[in-house]
């Protein structure tokens, strides 16, 4: 059964486009399903059918949403999509995307003064933490999500998770924070900080002896002060940064928010979907529904695949046209096609029946426009 017809309730998009309640949507799934396409579709329509002044922003720094909005570029400002139609509307777009060490610097030039950010920023722990360290980018996207929210000068916040399934890992954010604040290893390296500004080497290797020889050996003497001086400087903000971030689960988990999964009719990815799915259920997240893009569909249904083939090969013996010929064959691959995937697309469905979905019919181009996008955010509105 194909679950956006038959088995799932359907998915109303435009209701959720429209409800000025839903403040933040939040586009997740596996990689190379179309949920950047997805994302800026939606807020494209949010802003062009419904008025409402919206931002997309996107985690995943492929270059597609800023070519498919006609942006040269996308940075950690949003920038207003020009050449739109709301003119009757009366909605924007805006669009950006994630800069997980300009964030970091932003909450540091926030939340210390001058000279403290200055010494913050020299930190060669912090220069490699605020770039490369797994973990920061989904910690600033929980950051500059309540950024953008706290602003209250959106309507409506589009998300556009990274691929696989990292894109949930900003929900672990505010639980992995607090387990760092209160480890162990965090605690001896703040206690010089915290003990009248003894060095680390003096007050660890008196106090701990053997462990501070063994950590020195490890990491290296150098990077071992780094760290000291990076966790002793960032002390202050922590407390603040990890309230930040339980505030903006809090909103994840509310009313406001509406998650959508996207998949494609492909085992992995509808297994990617379920996996979300699972997650958001447990973690009380307000899921939406799912969009299953790229589905195909023969243009005559009631002609199956063994009828096509058969024609086929009547036709052949009877020494019929082969242009007829080729396409009741490709019309039977097709429609092959479309059974496997209605198959997978079933597995989601029959564990999640209650989660209302709406299919995507397969496009013959890849979207790479406002024009497209708007074809696809028809598509995703009007099955």
């Amino acid at each position: 059964m194909v679950p956006s017809e038959d088995a799932a309730p359907q998915l109303d998009v435009d209701q959720i486009l429209a409800d000025h309640g839903v403040k933040i949507i939040v586009c997740c799934g596996a990689g190379g399903v179309g949920k950047t396409t997805t994302a800026a579709a939606l807020a494209l329509r949010a802003a062009e059918q419904h008025g409402r002044r919206t931002v997309v922003l996107t985690i995943d720094p492929a270059r597609r949403l800023a070519q498919s909005l006609g942006l040269t570029e996308l940075d950690n400002t949003p920038r207003q999509v020009k050449g739109i139609d709301v003119e009757s509307s009366g909605g924007e777009l805006h669009a950006m995307m994630l800069d997980m060490k300009r964030t970091f610097d932003d909450v540091v030039l926030q939340h210390t003064d001058p000279a403290k950010a200055a010494e913050i920023f020299a930190n060669p722990f912090y220069q490699a933490m605020s770039s490369t360290f797994a973990g920061t980018q989904e910690y600033m996207a929980m950051e500059k999500l309540g950024q953008l929210h706290a602003r209250g000068e959106w309507d409506l916040i589009v998300v556009d998770t990274p691929p696989s399934r990292s894109a949930l890992d900003f929900l672990d954010a505010p639980a992995r924070l607090s387990r760092f604040l209160d480890g162990r290893m965090l605690r001896l390296l703040l206690a010089p900080a915290r003990s009248g500004g003894r060095s680390m080497f003096s007050l660890v290797t008196a106090s701990f002896g053997m462990f501070s020889k063994v950590v020195q050996k490890v990491l290296g003497a150098q990077l071992l002060t780094d760290l000291s001086g990076f966790v002793a400087a960032l002390d202050s903000m922590f407390g603040g940064f990890r309230q930040r971030a339980e505030q903006t689960y809090r909103i994840l988990q509310a009313r406001e928010t509406a998650f959508l999964l996207v998949a494609t009719p492909e085992p992995d990815a509808v297994r990617e979907a379920a996996y979300f799915a699972s997650r958001l259920r447990d973690e009380r997240m307000p899921l939406a529904g799912l969009v299953l893009n790229r589905v195909h569909r023969p243009a005559v249904p009631e002609l199956d695949a063994e009828q096509s083939r058969v024609a086929a090969e009547r036709l052949t013996e009877l020494g019929g046209h082969e242009a007829t010929v080729d396409v009741l064959r490709a019309h039977a691959a097709l429609a092959r096609q479309a059974v496997r995937e209605q198959q997978v697309a079933a597995r989601f469905t029959e564990a999640f029946p209650a989660v209302p979905a709406v299919s995507v019919t397969a496009q013959p181009a890849d979207v790479h426009d406002v024009d497209g996008l708007r074809t696809i955010g028809a598509a995703i509105s009007r099955p």
